[in-house]
């Protein structure tokens, strides 16, 4: 009892705690700051301010803000007047600047918060998010390094908008400057709806407004649903998969403690009546075999939640770092969850504990006395008449026949194995799903025999430096692709690198959008496609599935990148699951930016050997070649796994081992008390001549039958349970799961889970047959 409520309370602690932590900031400010549910950025060529104004109007607009002007995706860096050195000049990144008539109201939708210094007041002055620039150089100057002229600004503040709809705050002549000189100014509204809830309706309500403007007008939308996302991170991914191992480890208390209080008063039936006899009323009785149950599933449930609290320190802190915490120390459970769910499980647990008790109570003592000296009748004669038909040892068709002679009994051993099943087949498949995931989430871009990367790069951090800072080096593409193709055992190669061009319309908060542009066959990567086909094709594209869902994108769809403020029309052929290189990304061919004017970018190539050949002599080998061309060979060390997904898959085997020994323990705890009621039939099998051998196999066949009815139920039930886990955990993290995450369960996976019933109650059951078999003939007869 003490290790199912353990397990209940610990996934319920967890999985409503983890609720709480996570959800609840980003609710708070969101309703605090009365935040947007769409932000929509018009094209201010094609639109009028009175036309974005007019979009107010549109079916299912509750509320409307706007038109504000808006500058997106413009390259900065950090000022060279930075006090610390290492930062000055650095690339800082695109980010997408607003202004307002009163950019520190504290009314109206989308009120803006001050984290750090003060509103900007002047032409040169601006305030970005603490995230999108360095807190030690909080003071000096961002520059707008993609605009003619470099254009500089003084940061004198930190803030946000709690939705993500712009990364920097300016003044109107402060934005002015901007775009005189020459960045684009286009239109932002921002919408609350009366149906918001669900990423369909955020579609549908985005469909309405741009039906509300002129034709094309739309350049994006940022929805509330995404920068909550991007706010609670990882976090949330873990609720779905605790919230199912909670309610299966409540079931298993439920039944395990039904279980041994139900056993408890059935063979302690003479004790009761004893009880009774000296004095003892109905409701001490009651009291009495409650308590049993209580003592130690109170003490699963203090370490169930001491066990949870600890668990989620490292679960919860990075996504209360996301959220703006101080320090981890403040990744901790809200009290109120320590609180009411061990008192709701122990409510639960004393219900459960009381049927039983009640009866042991309500019943009459001189019943208890007479039934509990007399011996059982046994019943399924029928079964044991056609089990002893069966080509079976005579000791296996007996213990075939007994579930049928204590049927009740023999559902709660089958109830207990179910459950375990259950709870097998349900952390198998999200074991391998996890796996697979991991597979697939650190391959793409990381998939190689050999790197070849600037020989300026090699032993400098990755990411030190962004795309378009001047130190950050590239490679002759063409060049390394021909030094490659010269090398023996070179089997295929392709290069990538991140061009420094963002999407327009990508979610301004968070991650920015990566573009990357890659020359050569990437095939043999295997990087796996959601929807449509990779790009074959001038002006083609394929984009993460975590942007596409985000902004909506769909194959067919045009999608406008821009870099040093050249812009670009790119057609969506096809989504794909991820590159290992971010989680908003857009990919296509090297060739397409040349022919648009605009500069691809080669900062890797990725090389697969042929079979049989050593990387160092490739390397040796290469390394004449690509010296002469600033080029080094790196080897593929295979790192960067997801620490979210190792954690994941170590909670679930913990969990899931514990409920298999809870199993486990039911079917024991209901084979030892079957065992100690037959212990007199068990005397005369072994007067007649009955061997230990064959008493193990007697017990042991008694719970095989019921343990292999509950594999074949519980495998089904247990696939189930994980496909409707894994679904809303992909969501939680805003992806759509490959097949090869979500379809886990192959015909060698389900064989050996089917038979799992049968193991798992025969574990149960071993040390009861065991005693049984240790038994001396004399001492069960005698006993009755």
């Amino acid at each position: 009892m003490a290790l199912t409520t353990f397990a209940a309370v610990t996934s319920s602690v967890l999985s409503l705690g983890l609720l709480a932590v996570v959800q609840a900031p980003f609710e708070h400010a969101f309703s605090a700051r009365n935040g947007a549910h769409l932000a929509v950025q018009f094209d201010g060529s094609k639109v009028t301010a009175a036309q974005a104004a007019a979009t107010a109007h549109a079916a299912g607009v509750t509320e409307a803000a706007g038109p504000y002007p808006v500058a997106a995706a413009l390259d900065t860096t950090i000022g060279r007047d930075c006090s610390k050195k290492e930062w000055a000049g650095h690339d800082n990144g695109p980010i997408t600047v607003t202004t307002r008539p009163d950019l520190g109201s504290t009314s109206g939708m989308d009120q803006l918060a001050l984290t750090q210094g003060r509103w900007p007041t002047g032409p040169g002055e601006i305030a970005l998010p603490g995230q999108h620039y360095a807190t030690a150089c909080f003071g000096d100057s961002v520059v707008f390094s993609s605009l003619p002229g470099k254009p500089s600004y003084k940061v004198v503040g930190f803030a946000d908008s709690v939705t993500s709809s712009a990364t920097a705050f300016a003044t109107a002549d402060g934005f002015a400057r901007l775009t005189a000189a020459g960045a684009t100014s286009d239109e932002q509204m921002l919408y609350r709806f009366a149906k918001a809830g669900t990423a369909a309706d955020i579609a549908a309500d985005k469909q309405a407004v741009a039906a509300a403007a002129p034709v094309g007008a739309v350049e994006g939308g940022q929805s509330y649903l995404t920068a909550e996302q991007q706010a609670t991170g990882n976090a949330k991914a873990y609720v779905p998969f605790l919230i199912g191992f909670g309610i299966l480890g409540l079931f298993m208390s439920v039944l395990i403690i039904s279980i041994v209080v139900s056993g408890a008063v059935a063979s302690g039936i003479r004790r009761i009546g004893i009880l009774k006899s000296l004095g003892f009323t109905p409701s001490q009785v009651a009291r009495a075999y409650t308590a049993q149950a209580m003592i130690p599933a109170t003490f699963g449930l203090v370490l169930g939640t001491v066990f949870g609290n600890l668990l989620a320190v490292p679960i919860l802190g990075g996504a209360t770092q996301q959220l703006g915490a101080a320090s981890t120390a403040s990744a901790t459970i809200p009290v109120w969850v320590s609180i009411v769910v061990p008192l709701g499980t122990l409510l639960i647990v004393g219900v459960t504990a009381l049927v039983p008790a009640l009866r042991a109570g309500r019943m009459p003592t001189v019943r208890a006395l007479v039934v509990g000296r007399a011996p059982k009748a046994g019943g399924g004669q029928a079964a044991q008449r056609l089990a002893s038909r069966l080509p079976l040892p005579r000791a296996m068709s007996l213990g075939l026949a007994q579930p049928f002679a204590r049927p009740a009994r023999a559902v709660l051993v089958g109830a207990a194995v179910l459950f375990g099943v259950v709870s097998v087949t349900f952390a198998v498949g999200l074991e391998t799903g996890f796996n697979t995931y991991l597979d697939a989430s650190t391959s793409g871009f990381n998939v190689a025999s050999e790197f070849v990367e600037p020989t300026a790069d090699v032993g400098v951090p990755w990411g030190l430096y962004g795309p378009n800072d001047p130190r950050n080096p590239h490679l002759d593409a063409a060049k390394v692709a021909a030094a490659l193709a010269k090398t023996p055992g070179t089997k295929a190669a392709f290069g990538w690198g991140e061009s420094g061009a963002t999407m327009v319309g990508a979610p301004p908060g968070g991650e920015p959008a990566k573009v990357f542009t890659i020359t050569g066959d990437f095939s043999w990567t295997h990087m796996e496609l959601l929807s449509g086909r990779w790009y074959s094709a001038p002006r083609e594209a394929v984009v993460g599935d975590k942007l596409a869902t985000a902004v909506g994108i769909h194959v067919g769809d045009d999608v406008t990148v821009v870099q040093q403020n050249k812009q670009l029309s790119l057609k969506v052929v096809g989504i794909n699951f991820d590159t290992n290189v971010g989680d908003y990304t857009v990919m296509t061919d090297a060739a397409t930016f040349t022919a648009a004017g605009l500069t691809p970018h080669i900062d890797q190539f990725n090389v697969e050997l042929a079979d049989n050949v050593s990387g160092s002599d490739w390397s040796t080998s290469a390394a004449a070649a690509l010296t002469p061309l600033s080029a080094s060979v790196q080897p593929n060390n295979d790192g960067g796994k997801n620490i979210v997904v190792i954690t994941m898959g170590a909670l679930v085997a913990t969990l899931t081992l514990m409920l298999i020994a809870v199993a486990a323990l039911g079917v024991l705890s209901t084979v030892v008390q079957d065992t100690r009621e037959r212990v007199h039939d068990l005397g005369i099998l072994k007067a007649l001549g009955m061997t230990p051998k064959q008493t193990v196999a007697m017990v042991l066949t008694s719970v095989t039958l019921t343990g292999l009815i509950a594999g074949l139920i519980g495998v089904p039930l247990g696939v189930a349970v994980e496909k409707a886990t894994l679904t809303p955990m992909g969501n939680a993290i805003g992806r759509h799961l490959p097949p090869s995450v979500t379809h886990t369960y192959t015909a060698g996976l389900l064989l050996p889970l089917l038979a799992g019933g049968i193991v798992i109650a025969l574990l149960g059951a071993l040390l009861p047959a065991t005693w049984a078999a240790r038994s001396r003939t004399a001492t069960a007869l005698r006993t009755e």
